[in-house]
């Protein structure tokens, strides 16, 4: 599963994946990060989308619907 952080973020923020991620590795979701100027992308594994999904909410992020054409890179 991908998720995308959209930017731009000011680069005076620090902390913005920090926040993210650190949900996720406390529930022992493994990740990888793409960052790009204004864009970042976080991949989860698909069997681990459940336990992901849950830990970022109860750390208080809201996810929106997103389409599923990051599937057609990879399929």
């Amino acid at each position: 599963m991908c998720i995308k952080l959209e930017g731009p973020f000011p680069l005076s923020e620090v902390g913005i994946m920090a926040s993210f991620i650190s949900p996720l590795v406390g529930s022992g979701v493994p990740v990888f990060v793409i960052a790009t100027f204004d864009t970042d992308y976080v991949l989860i594994p698909e069997e681990f989308w459940g336990i992901a999904f849950g830990a970022l909410q109860r750390a208080g992020h809201e996810l929106a619907p997103g389409d599923d054409s990051w599937r057609k890179l990879i399929e």
